[in-house]
């Protein structure tokens, strides 16, 4: 989760500076995707998902949120993914940007319960690199530890374009039945205004394979 505010343009001296309009405090987005792909597995059986967010953003760099998504774990499984978080985003120079958000997942629909919450924290350089960080003490429920690592980086490749990429790493606690596996993606997108258009490609390692099967 990001938010961008616009920086102040420097008027010359002789000239009158215009009134700046106010930066809303407020936010949403709304994506239709062909996948929900989540630290490089399926949330949707491989099938296109709806997703509706929203932030409020307050004085200082904090802020609060929601974030919903259709999901489909298979019979017995959730039929939606409703994140509720709280963060603070700060810059911490020029180049550097720093976000610290606690994020709760729910799943609506579940005959068993596998809410958790994670602490993320993400350090962006440069509006390129991004490091991403992500800690549980109770990952999908099982009172067990898990650990997120994922370095991204976005490229200006020209007529508007970019070029995405990213690799992550989970690691579980021995006792969670779980695989340690690698994530990875690769993608271009670009934007048209208010509208963001991205085509990517999601993968893991074997050991995801192990741990998800072909999703």
């Amino acid at each position: 989760v990001a938010a961008m505010f616009a920086l102040p343009m420097t008027a010359l001296a002789q000239e009158a500076a215009a009134p700046e309009e106010a930066e809303s405090p407020f936010s949403w987005s709304i994506d239709a995707t062909s996948d929900y792909v989540f630290r490089g597995v399926s949330q949707t059986d491989e099938d296109p998902a709806l997703q509706i967010g929203a932030d409020f953003s307050f004085l200082g760099g904090f802020y609060v949120g929601a974030w919903a998504s259709n999901v489909d774990f298979g019979t017995g499984g959730p039929d939606f993914e409703v994140d509720t978080f709280i963060g603070w985003n700060t810059d911490l120079n020029d180049s550097f940007n720093l976000d610290l958000m606690v994020n709760r997942y729910n799943y609506i629909g579940s005959d068993d319960n596998i809410d958790y919450n994670e602490f993320i924290a993400a350090l962006a350089y440069d509006e390129t690199y991004t490091f991403t960080f992500g800690y549980t003490n109770d990952v999908y429920n099982l009172n067990e530890d898990s650990f997120y690592y994922n370095l991204a980086g976005s490229w200006g490749i020209g007529r508007g374009f970019a070029l995405d990429a990213a690799y992550g790493l989970t690691t579980f606690s021995g006792s969670t039945g779980f695989e340690d596996y690698q994530d990875w993606s690769i993608g271009v997108s670009r934007e048209f205004g208010a509208i963001t258009a991205a085509l990517g490609y999601y993968d893991t390692n074997s050991d995801g394979n192990v741990n998800f099967g072909d999703l």
